[in-house]
């Protein structure tokens, strides 16, 4: 029997296991797309009907009823998933933007943003987050009941005034409010050096709780203006935004001179980048 070269073999397995879980994860979407279309026209199918006949609540009930008998063992008919389908068509027929960004999630993801988000604005975030991070049901639940949207989006910048309005919505998206950096494990009396140096141990772990789109330009990165040199303790690339993010790092309360500061760095840049 011929002999295997080791090497090249542990590339060509590695490449045809991608394949196989691109064209698994592929199927799996398709089958997502194909349920959520056939939820949503039944919903549409019942809100016509009721419009064109007259029809009242027991049209859910006696449809429900007679689909469980036709597919019995097949789950999703139920009164109460029927009456959800129907909210689902009402919610998304008229807002061209969202109806197709709906068919990207799961139902039970839907679900959840239908019944516990108040406006349009708070269900597309929830959608995109749900999409853009892989976030499971639970995970989507805490990130809602832990009022993830009001954090990163409510009153938490001045991007109304600062930033043109076709970057403004991308921009809030990509500030979060809190973020945790525990993994960092500095100690509790930790100094700006000591996080500094923390965070360039653990850059991916930094990188992806910044929200996943940033990209590590350099530390200290220094700017030279006139005859002095200033450094800038993190400065990172935003890919969708396409812009610089500069960050200096403080530990205890903040003092207004630290805006000052950050203000200089940013004229600079925008000046020579």
């Amino acid at each position: 029997m011929e002999e295997i070269e080791k090497d090249p073999y542990k590339a060509f397995l590695s490449e045809i296991k991608e394949k196989i879980h691109k064209a698994q994860y592929e199927a799996m979407r398709q089958v997502n797309t194909t349920l959520l279309t056939l939820y949503w026209e039944i919903g549409k199918g019942i809100v016509e009907k009721q419009q064109a006949h007259g029809w009242g609540k027991s049209i859910v009930e006696t449809l429900s009823k007679d689909l469980q008998n036709e597919f019995p063992g097949v789950q999703g008919y139920s009164p109460d998933n029927l009456w959800r389908m129907r909210k689902f068509f009402l919610h998304y027929q008229s807002n061209a933007k969202l109806a197709p960004m709906v068919q990207e999630i799961s139902w039970s993801h839907n679900i959840i943003i239908m019944e516990k988000c108040k406006d349009d604005q708070e269900r597309e975030f929830y959608i995109q987050m749900s999409k853009k991070y892989g976030w499971s049901k639970n995970v989507l639940i805490h990130h809602v009941e832990g009022k993830s949207y009001e954090k990163f989006l409510l009153n938490q910048t001045n991007f109304d005034k600062a930033v043109p309005e076709k970057y403004r919505h991308q921009a809030k998206l990509a500030v979060k409010d809190e973020y945790n950096f525990d993994f960092l494990e500095v100690t509790e009396e930790h100094n700006e050096k000591e996080l500094e140096t923390a965070i360039m141990k653990n850059m991916r772990g930094f990188l992806m709780e910044m929200g996943g789109d940033f990209a590590f330009i350099g530390n200290q990165y220094r700017l030279h203006v006139g005859d002095e040199d200033f450094y800038i303790d993190l400065l990172l690339y935003h890919r969708k935004l396409k812009s610089l993010v500069a960050i200096e790092l403080k530990t205890g309360k903040f003092k207004p001179e630290y805006a000052g500061k950050m203000n200089f760095y940013l004229s600079v840049l925008d000046d020579t980048a």
